[in-house]
């Protein structure tokens, strides 16, 4: 049974998707004498964590119950006091862990506080399930800088686009319904200015109550045309450029409009991406959804900040000479040079496939 009380705590942890950044998606089930008396997960940041939450939703005295949570209890205080408190306060006889939390100010502590306390603590039940909830967190509260998932849609001969250019559309609408959720997910979406030029993009998140990612684009010599629908919005939606430009006139025309410039030296005459992931970390971007075309998908490889990729692939063949690839750039020397990727997965969405991968060596899997 405690597999079973842990997977549903699993899934009230996945209802806080796209609301709890940069905090983690935490679930919390309280049971006693075999009956579910209190759930819980955490919805929004800044609000209940999930055994708040659990506690606040109970139906009996929870004195002697268990607690399964699929993150171990926080036992500080920031926006909200710690959960160990809580728990202790309950009564809780017995808590079931699934993740452990990294954060330096929980990093065992939490679980080492309630065994002083007399409650017997079970640790990395259905750990691997766990897990997979928070791999942007489990990053970013490592190093700081965001969790990055490279995406792109491609014909079944690698092909972004026709000869002509025309992409749209190269997967069909269960796909990019699809792509909506993970735009909701990640905190930040980043394009390179050529996108910007070619397609005057919003990317906005288009499913229902979904919320909209900070828009951020890399563009070196600010190109982006002020009249883009990314400047014309970004009032109302968060919208960052990166860029190398330090004129402070050019700069002014898109504060006036609410774009926030955020400079990096230049790196082969580029933005330094590890320069702009460390600013955009400090910004509390957990995550981003990279959409650039081939050249930004390259440099972000060269740079090292990529950690997964999320491959569309449409049952169609362009043909032509392949202007239009996933990943352009100078490319590996011999098969043995390119990014090596693993914990591959495949997912049927209608007549399309989607291939996800982990670039080796990065963090867990990330999955909607």
């Amino acid at each position: 049974m405690q597999e079973e009380y842990m997977r549903r705590a699993v899934q009230l942890a996945q209802k806080g998707i796209g609301r709890v950044n940069p905090n983690p998606l935490v679930g919390a089930v309280v049971v006693k004498e075999g009956r579910i008396i209190g759930e819980g997960y955490h919805a929004c940041y800044g609000e209940l964590h999930a055994e708040r939450k659990a506690f606040a939703s109970l139906t009996e005295d929870a004195a002697g119950a268990d607690l399964y949570v699929t993150l171990e209890p926080c036992c500080h205080y920031g926006k909200q006091p710690p959960c160990t408190q809580a728990i202790i306060q309950q009564g809780i006889r017995n808590v079931y862990v699934g993740s452990d939390d990294p954060n330096p100010l929980v990093a065992g502590k939490g679980i080492r506080q309630l065994r002083e306390a007399g409650i017997h603590v079970e640790t990395q039940v259905l750990k691997e399930e766990c897990d997979r909830l928070n791999p942007v967190f489990f990053h970013y509260i490592a190093t700081g800088t965001p969790y990055v998932v490279m995406k792109y849609a491609m014909s079944l001969d690698g092909k972004t686009a026709c000869e002509t250019g025309n992409s749209r559309w190269v997967t069909g609408e269960i796909a990019r319904n699809h792509v909506q959720k993970v735009r909701n997910a990640l905190t930040g979406i980043m394009v390179g200015v050529q996108t910007v030029l070619q397609d005057d993009p919003r990317l906005t998140c288009r499913m229902e109550g979904g919320r909209n990612p900070v828009r951020i684009v890399c563009d070196s010599q600010l190109r982006t045309p002020l009249e883009a629908q990314l400047v014309q919005t970004a009032k109302e939606i968060p919208t960052v450029i990166g860029t190398t430009c330090k004129d402070p006139r050019r700069q002014e025309e898109y504060r006036k409009r609410h774009v926030e410039i955020l400079v990096t030296e230049p790196r082969n005459g580029r933005v330094d991406l590890r320069q702009l992931m460390k600013q955009l970390g400090q910004k509390k971007i957990d995550g981003i959804l990279l959409e650039g075309g081939g050249t930004l998908n390259q440099s972000a490889l060269e740079a090292g900040i990529v950690q997964h990729v999320m491959a569309y692939i449409a049952p169609k063949l362009f043909g032509g000479y392949g202007k239009y690839s996933p990943v352009t750039g100078q490319g590996a020397a011999s098969p043995e040079e390119g990014w090596l990727c693993e914990n591959g997965k495949l997912l049927q969405l209608g007549r399309d496939i989607l291939l996800e991968y982990d670039i080796q060596n990065s963090s867990q899997a990330f999955g909607i």
